[in-house]
């Protein structure tokens, strides 16, 4: 339950930092090397890995709740639905799981919008030339950000279906969406965009079709002959 929570702030917070990185970037060219120093990047990273690490400790204090049940239907457990199980009144641990939930997830996330409502404004008054620039900088991170979100939403939705009234079905897609899907697909986008990496992709098709057409051709003549 904590490297599921761990991980997924992890990966906000590096949004997050990735944003700003493009927002300095895109809007503030002539400060870019001022203000992304080796040591700013330094502790921009540091605070990503290490934030998590410290406020998602409170998952340990559901570990004292009584539970009335024992039954998940879902593939990993979130302390959401432990809290579901428990016993007792979790007001205290509500709050703290509110506080933890707006600082770590909502604050980074509209910082994310924030840098590109900027970026946009910026692209709006600048030339063809320079958007398309903006926009193959910005793409996979489009990407890989719209993808968090998608499974951010799953996992919210996931949490408001009682678990005896949903078909195990939702649950399972749901529950693949939130923890399997962005690891995946996140170094494709990424990957994808480094070219020297379209050109061995490029060149591998190029043999593939030319050796298919070659069987191909071989395959006629012996027809023929």
């Amino acid at each position: 339950m904590y490297v599921i929570h761990t991980y997924k702030a992890h990966e906000v917070n590096v949004l997050t930092v990735m944003a700003y990185d493009r927002f300095v970037a895109i809007c503030q060219p002539l400060h870019y090397h001022s203000k992304m120093t080796f040591r700013t990047v330094l502790l921009l990273l540091i605070f990503a890995v290490l934030y998590p690490v410290c406020v998602f400790g409170y998952c340990f204090l559901s570990t004292s709740l009584p539970l009335c049940g024992d039954k998940l239907q879902r593939i990993f457990c979130t302390i959401w639905s432990i809290v579901e199980l428990s016993c007792v009144d979790t007001v205290v641990l509500n709050i703290v799981g509110q506080f933890v939930a707006v600082t770590s997830v909502f604050i980074p996330l509209s910082f994310v919008l924030y840098t590109y409502l900027h970026i946009l404004l910026v692209c709006r008054r600048s030339s063809s030339e320079f958007r398309g620039k903006a926009l193959q900088t910005c793409l996979p991170h489009i990407v890989t950000f719209v993808n968090f979100c998608i499974s951010v939403l799953c996992e919210v939705s996931l949490s408001q279906y009682k678990t005896d009234e949903a078909k195990p079905v939702v649950i399972v897609v749901l529950s693949l969406e939130f923890i399997i899907i962005p690891p995946i697909s996140n170094p494709l986008v990424y990957g994808l965009n480094l070219p020297q990496i379209r050109t061995v992709i490029s060149g591998y098709l190029r043999v593939e079709k030319l050796i298919g057409s070659t069987s191909f051709k071989d395959s006629t003549s012996t027809e023929k002959s």
